[in-house]
Formats: structure tokens, C-alpha cells, sequence
């Protein structure tokens, strides 16, 4: 088992499968992520409120939400995969958010340092900030710990459109893994 250390704790199991989080930077108010530390001692609270609150998407960037910035984010994730990086399970790429599920076949740090180094380049040549940060620097994952588990968090991820009111169903969100 790999683990590491920046802000949150990250142990990552070999063989697993692995759902993984990242936000764009500035995506949460400084109050609201205050007011998370305190859920820090319950597993999955602090998750699931920060979820909600990227879900809204009342403050912060969205850039996510343009296409071709959405599609640069897509094709960072499907690189990955085709350079044999990771298994990819699902995906969706929210207007601030992406949720991942993949099994890790190299360092989990090098493969989201990978994604959001390129798809953050890409994006601010698009946007025209060059240089400037894009992505949060720090990822939630959580190794998937069962089947029934892996089929849970599979249908998070594809519902998370749907539960967000962007769309009726999963399939009709371009940016996610049910849309080829």
C-alpha cells in the first residue's frame, strides 16, 4: 500500500480501484471550506458536503461548463488511459468538478498530476491565462473497497449530472463516460 501526505491523507492499496476528485481552484469559499474542517472526523461527510456544494455551482470558476475546456479535460483523462496510466472505469466532467473511477497502474499522484498538468495547460491557452493556477491543487480519493461499492460509486459518478439538474438522464451529459 502507497500513502502520502499534503492536506488530506492518501492511502492507495495496490490493485485497486481507486475514485478519485479534483476541483477547480477557487471553486469553494474560503468560510465553506473552514466550516469543513469540522466534518474532517466523519469518513464521507466532508466529501459529500463539498459535492453538494461544487453541485450548486453558486461561486467560483466554471470553466468546466465550456465545451472546448470540457472536452481538453476529457481528452487528458482518455490519454491516460490509451498510455496504459490507468484502467478507466467512469467519468464525468462537471462545470467545476471531475469525478474519476479507474484502477491505477502507476503512481495515483503521477496520474493525476498528469491529467490536470496537460488539461490545465490546455485550458488556460484556451482562456488566455497562461501560467496562472487552474486546478486545486489537492485531490479526495478513496480506494473502492467492494463490488457493491464499485457499482455505488460507478452510478454516483454517472448520476452526478442528473442530481445536479444539468440534465434528465446520465446519457444526455456530453462530458462523461456513457457518451463513447
Amino acid at each position: 500500500m502507497s500513502y502520502y501526505e499534503r492536506n488530506l491523507p492518501h492511502w492507495i492499496p495496490e490493485g485497486r480501484t481507486v475514485f478519485v476528485t479534483w476541483r477547480l481552484r477557487g471553486s469553494l469559499p474560503a468560510g465553506f471550506l473552514r466550516k469543513l474542517e469540522t466534518l474532517a472526523k466523519i469518513p464521507g461527510k466532508q466529501f459529500l458536503a463539498a459535492d453538494r456544494k461544487l453541485d450548486a455551482c453558486a461561486t467560483g470558476p466554471r470553466w468546466l461548463a465550456k465545451p472546448e475546456i470540457a472536452l481538453c479535460v476529457v481528452a487528458a483523462i482518455r490519454r491516460g488511459a490509451e498510455m496504459g496510466r490507468f484502467v478507466l472505469h467512469a467519468f464525468v466532467v462537471m462545470p467545476n468538478h471531475v469525478h474519476v473511477l479507474l484502477d491505477p497502474l502507476a503512481s495515483l499522484a503521477g496520474i493525476t498530476n498528469g491529467i490536470k498538468g496537460a488539461s490545465a495547460r490546455e485550458a488556460n491557452r484556451l482562456l488566455r491565462r497562461t501560467g496562472r493556477p487552474f486546478w486545486q491543487d489537492e485531490s479526495f480519493d478513496h480506494w473502492v473497497r467492494s463490488a457493491a461499492q464499485f457499482e455505488r460509486v460507478r452510478n454516483y459518478i454517472e448520476c452526478n449530472p442528473v442530481k445536479a439538474g444539468l440534465v434528465a438522464r446520465p446519457e444526455d451529459w456530453q462530458w462523461s463516460s456513457l457518451r463513447g
